[in-house]
């Protein structure tokens, strides 16, 4: 099947998907109904958070990882009889979450509140003005005192969070800013077997990568006589740019603003998509996959197919949140930060504490606002992180004497076979990230925490970027993503070697008739808002 023929069948997908969930916020149950007993009250303190039992709708985003119900995930069962509030999660893969989202908010068929939305900063300025989205600085005041300890700790916090009407519509995901594991996400990871098997050393140059990549190919070391190798494999292909453009001195300010980075040379924002080290990456992505060392589907590849591959064992590296607890193989050992071709060796690949702005916001259609905020507020604290990162005491994890917090057995060595993730699913629903929370250690313990992506962390520390831009908040609208678009439509086909390099110089002129230098002056003056605020 053609790649063409694969996004035509996942756009039809995506338009049945939306079509189901209007259609599921259009017929479900208003919360009219009053309890028995008079209307529930709301309680400003403790548990529980209503005084009767009370039903709201969040649209949610999920991983594939993630259990496809969350009606009885032990988290939310649990929460709801400790605070009254039984939420309906209308679950939305996140690869379809933002076409769902914006038409309900286009149509006005949204819920109570969007949970793991991933809301963008142009759409809480835009439905927050409108009085789509209710302002939180009063409540969060008032009703929220672990998500306001956040903010006085983190000031850089509070400043990207309030909107320029002065108003704040969203409560984060946020990442303890020490917790470096947690920032880097996804390392590049080697297989460690195969490379005492060839006989290498651990790549730390980008040719080293490749020499290393040609081996899996070409010298069989699963020792099977099939060339069923794999040597680099991912979900898509930008996280291996990520991980590879800081070797060529791109990405100096993190991975916040994707795009967009500080050159040192001129004093000034660059576009990185635009700069003729960008080119040489795709130069060297494109060798790779030219020579069949990338995933073939790597554009199309799911989250299921990619996990399913990895438990065979055929991947030669591969870059994820940790092998184990996704693939359940062992042997990988994370990548330093490599050295380019002129002599870089930056790992850029490092995200803003501030992990998702737009993590949860509560709409004008919710009855009990106060509550909701109340609700999550809860889950920032250390109780609350523990409930929804761990579970309960004896059931899914259990505390030793000194404090430290362990899943139970059948989870982390499950007799039935399955990964780490597969095994949490009917306990939490943190799997896949943008979940609104405070993620840290030692209340967090998912993949970033194991000893293995913590000593991956370690490794590349040294050359990690020091200053990390968080998000900025400025909506370039239809040009940004007129922009975004094309860079990302061409990045494509020069990787592909459907366009040939020749065309970059007519690739820039495109960037530059489509709009570039007035999107680049609209982010200036993003930047410069930023700057004051620090």
């Amino acid at each position: 099947m053609t790649v063409k023929a694969r996004k035509r069948i996942a756009a039809g997908a995506v338009l049945l998907l939306i079509a189901g969930s209007l259609a599921w916020f259009g017929s479900r149950p208003t919360n009219s109904a009053k309890p028995e007993g008079g209307p529930p009250a709301f309680l400003t303190q403790g548990m529980p958070i209503m005084s009767r039992p009370v039903e709201l709708t969040f649209l949610a985003g999920k991983s594939a990882t993630s259990a496809s119900s969350w009606d009885d995930v032990l988290v939310w069962k649990h929460y709801a009889g400790m605070s009254n509030m039984r939420i309906r999660f209308q679950l939305v893969p996140f690869e379809s979450l933002g076409e769902t989202r914006k038409l309900m908010l286009a149509t006005g068929n949204y819920p109570d509140a969007f949970y793991a939305g991933r809301l963008t900063a142009a759409e809480l300025m835009k439905y927050g003005k409108e009085g789509v989205l209710v302002p939180l600085e009063d409540l969060i005041d008032k009703y929220a005192p672990n998500i306001r300890a956040l903010l006085g700790r983190y000031p850089d916090l509070r400043n990207s969070l309030t909107m320029p009407d002065g108003h704040i519509y969203s409560v984060p995901s946020y990442y303890d800013p020490d917790f470096l594991s947690m920032l880097i996400g996804t390392p590049l990871w080697i297989n460690r077997k195969w490379l005492e098997t060839l006989h290498m050393p651990e790549p730390q140059t980008t040719d080293e990568l490749y020499a290393y990549l040609k081996a899996v190919k070409e010298r069989d070391p699963n020792g099977n006589g099939v060339a069923d190798e794999i040597p680099y494999g991912s979900i898509g292909i930008n996280v291996l740019l990520h991980q590879l453009k800081g070797a060529w001195g791109l990405g100096n300010r993190g991975l916040a603003n994707v795009n967009v980075d500080w050159d040192e040379k001129s004093g000034r924002l660059r576009f990185i998509p635009a700069d003729p080290a960008y080119k040489e990456l795709l130069e060297y992505v494109h060798m790779l996959y030219a020579e069949g060392l990338i995933e073939k589907d790597i554009f199309t590849i799911g989250s299921g197919e990619f996990y399913a591959k990895g438990a065979l064992g055929v991947y030669g590296s591969a870059v994820m949140p940790n092998p184990f607890t996704l693939m359940k193989m062992t042997g990988y050992v994370g990548a330093p930060a490599l050295q380019g071709p002129h002599g870089d060796r930056l790992y850029s690949h490092v995200k803003p504490p501030l992990a998702h702005i737009g993590a949860f916001a509560v709409t004008n259609k919710n009855k009990y606002p106060e509550a909701t905020l109340r609700w999550i507020d809860y889950l920032f604290g250390d109780e609350g992180s523990k409930l929804f990162f761990m579970g309960v005491p004896s059931v899914s994890y259990e505390e030793t004497p000194d404090g430290e917090l362990r899943y139970v057995e059948p989870i982390t060595a499950s007799p039935d076979g399955l990964t780490m993730e597969q095994a949490l699913t009917p306990y939490v629903t943190w799997l896949g990230g943008s979940y609104p929370g405070y993620a840290r250690a030692p209340l967090f313990k998912g993949s970033e925490s194991l000893p293995e992506s913590l000593a991956a962390a370690e490794k590349v520390k040294p050359y990690a970027v020091k200053e990390i831009w968080p998000p900025f908040n400025f909506s370039p609208g239809s040009l940004g993503t007129e922009i975004t678009s094309y860079v990302q439509s061409m990045q494509y086909k020069f990787i592909t070697g459907e366009v040939p390099f020749t065309d970059w110089d007519k690739y820039i002129g495109n960037l530059k008739m489509i709009g570039l230098d007035s999107y680049m002056q609209q982010y200036n003056e993003a930047f410069q808002a930023y700057s004051r605020s620090k």
